[in-house]
């Protein structure tokens, strides 16, 4: 356990000594401050039957930051080390593939979750001004950060596969950008498959991102949302751990 610690501050420590970090983080507050401003202005005071969250989840800003954060946060996890040749030196000391998976994994995570800290203080500023702050209740809140926290760990998770898989951050980050994207993509096919009925469609409604994002935005945890994103984010890192043993039968 103590090695699984410290490869994870290790891994944390590295997204602070990289200018990636710091301009991915930068751009995650501009463009979540700017979407609070359009979407403000839009509103123009007038009342929204939806929360206001659910307005910034649902617009094409928070899903830009979504789909372009994680292939970046990700893309050096494994493919830099493969690189730069300490790959092979990480994997000889004492430690299990599982720690180091479940070591980028985490500190993956926590660089994830630190850079949507900025949208918790757009809320706060916004309930502080609210006539009545009652509409953004914590209850609320926490169904906003529990959504970003699911999806985080899926697409985070399907980064780290991504990265197990070359040598090269770009391809790392393509691939782990064009998983995201068809993922969420997959979203939109019932739409356009409206006579799907059966096991077709109840697999289709499993993939509806947007639409889970929306009933975390409006406070509605769904057991079944929960249990779908967690068995995909178990299975990404079952596949990074299988790729990063690969290189036993080499």
């Amino acid at each position: 356990m103590q090695a699984y610690w410290t490869l994870t501050r290790r891994e944390v420590a590295a997204f602070f000594v990289s200018l990636a970090g710091y301009i991915t983080i930068a751009a995650a507050v501009f463009l979540t401050g700017l979407s609070f401003v359009v979407m403000l202005y839009r509103l123009a005071g007038e009342p929204t039957p939806v929360p206001i969250t659910q307005l910034f989840f649902s617009s094409a800003f928070f899903w830009l930051i979504l789909l372009l954060a994680c292939p970046v946060i990700t893309m050096r996890l494994f493919a830099l080390e493969k690189y730069s040749g300490t790959f092979e030196t990480l994997m000889t000391t004492p430690v299990s593939d599982l720690q180091v998976v479940l070591a980028k994994y985490t500190a993956a995570m926590v660089f994830y979750l630190l850079m949507w800290v900025p949208l918790l203080a757009c809320i706060l500023v916004l309930r502080h001004h609210l006539k009545d702050p009652d509409t953004l209740d914590w209850g609320l809140i926490g169904g906003d950060y529990l959504g970003i926290f699911m999806l985080g760990s899926l697409f985070m998770s399907m980064g780290c596969f991504a990265s197990a898989l070359t040598r090269s951050q770009i391809i790392a980050a393509m691939i782990s950008f064009t998983l995201g994207i068809t993922l969420f993509l997959l979203s939109f096919l019932p739409g356009y498959l409206p006579l799907a009925t059966g096991w077709p469609a109840a697999i289709l409604s499993n993939f509806a991102l947007a639409d889970d994002m929306n009933d975390f935005a409006r406070g509605l945890v769904d057991l079944q949302h929960v249990v779908f994103y967690v068995s995909l984010t178990v299975l990404f890192l079952f596949l990074t751990l299988r790729v990063v043993e690969a290189r036993r039968w080499k």
